[in-house]
């Protein structure tokens, strides 16, 4: 959530800066009613201390003898207007948030306008691949040699599920635990957290209300709605990120424990609508895959540092592997609604000629922190300062695992480990 004070005192730059992702969002209907609503709460304060008055001097003059008649008739006329106020200030604050919970990050000076098209490729690591026979889709590889079984993926879930078998399963296993050893090494702490949430833990990651869509939603049995009027009280969640932002919800941090840093290893599930493009067959889009999620709780001013580590730590991770693969900054019409900057590591899929996304690493600013009240003790001033929250894949191992069926598959038809995995596979060299 945007900060009011930036709304009321810079409206022209935050229309500006919301404009960089392609949004015309005019903000004079919303100050309108800004300036109404204190001004109402200014004239429901002075009439309820006129109220008080009235009604401290009511037993006076009854003790006086005096007739007390008219001053009730006025208190019960302040009470109507009090109430008829209280009514349209609560009618306010309910449009004045929705409103608000409706606009997005604003995106860094240093994000450039624009959509897709605008990104900029900042780093290329290694070079493509480069065979001597006809290289195969991983979808036949894997099939071939037994890795995926997508035929009882879709028996057992439906189309945009895949069940990992033998080598394959061993595989995944492999690289999931290899990503959080990486994390363990580096000082973050694991954390596994529920995979069912709340409405609120959505909320405070910035994905509902516009995009409650995009999950799969559960009720409660019994439950018609929650307390926030939806009509789902539970999701599974669509990343580890959306826990992990929600951990010190309501909370004030010692400043002293900053940066916290944190990586959770999930499932993470995704509704996906719509049609999948013919290229995309196999794991490249699906409704559950695993992830590794990393996170930083910080300092503002240390959030550009925090972003630099992530980003780091996502690309030697996919290095490690061997993989070709590509640096992105996305340009701000492709930025998360959350975030106010993210780069892309991008892994090169031969099958697709191209490449795809298997980290996103963003800072979300105090987006996310005013959404979810997170906040720190400063030690200087004493004072309650907002967070600055950060994630990062590290790994997603849905299009990792094609990559490297395709980038390392052999013309004897197997498929070379990566050296980093081999211990995590009893010394295993080749699959297949």
């Amino acid at each position: 959530m945007l900060d009011i004070n930036l709304l009321r005192h810079d409206p022209r730059m935050v229309e500006e800066a919301l404009a960089k992702r392609g949004l015309q969002v005019h903000l004079d209907d919303f100050l309108q009613k800004d300036e109404e609503r204190r001004s109402l709460i200014h004239e429901t304060e002075q009439m309820k201390a006129e109220r008080n008055r009235k009604s401290q001097e009511v037993p006076k003059l009854k003790k006086a003898g005096e007739d007390v008649s008219g001053l009730i008739t006025e208190m019960r006329e302040l009470a109507d207007g009090i109430k008829e106020r209280d009514e349209r200030l609560q009618a306010l604050d309910s449009e004045m948030r929705e409103f608000m919970l409706g606009l997005p990050n604003i995106p860094a000076s240093s994000v450039v306008a624009g959509g897709k098209e605008c990104n900029q490729v900042m780093k290329t690591f290694g070079k493509k691949p480069e065979f001597d026979f006809e290289p195969l889709h991983h979808v036949d590889i894997a099939e071939k040699l037994g890795l995926i079984d997508y035929a009882r993926g879709v028996k057992l879930a439906g189309s945009g599920f895949w069940m990992y078998r033998g080598q394959g399963a061993l595989l995944e296993r492999a690289l999931l635990n290899f990503f959080m050893d990486q994390h363990i090494k580096d000082g973050y702490e694991m954390i596994l957290a529920p995979f069912i949430l709340n409405y609120q833990c959505g909320l405070s990651a910035g994905q509902f209300p516009k995009f409650a869509e995009d999950v799969f939603q559960l009720r409660l049995q019994g439950k018609e709605e929650d307390e926030f009027g939806q009509d789902f009280n539970r999701f599974l969640l669509p990343t580890s990120e959306t826990a992990l932002v929600n951990l010190f919800r309501d909370e004030i941090l010692p400043e002293e424990d900053l940066p916290i840093k944190l990586f959770s290893l999930s499932p993470c599930f995704r509704r996906e609508a719509g049609s999948y493009r013919a290229e995309e067959r196999g794991m490249i889009r699906g409704h559950q895959f695993n992830k590794v999620e990393m996170f930083q709780y910080t300092k503002p001013e240390d959030s550009p540092a925090a972003l630099e580590e992530l980003i780091g730590k996502a690309c030697n991770l996919v290095e490690q592997l061997g993989l070709h693969f590509q640096l992105v900054k996305l340009a701000a019409g492709d930025v998360s609604a959350s975030m106010r900057e993210t780069w892309d590591i991008e892994v090169y899929i031969p099958s697709m000629g191209g490449y795809k996304e298997v980290s996103s690493v963003s800072n979300a600013g105090d987006y996310q922190a005013r959404r979810g009240n997170l906040r720190y003790r400063d030690q200087e001033t004493g004072k309650a300062e907002f967070l600055h929250t950060l994630n990062g894949s590290g790994l997603a191992t849905s299009r990792i695992f094609p990559a490297i069926l395709e980038q390392n598959q052999t013309k004897d038809g197997r498929v070379r480990v990566p050296e980093v995995l081999r211990p995590y596979l009893n010394g295993l060299e080749y699959l297949g």
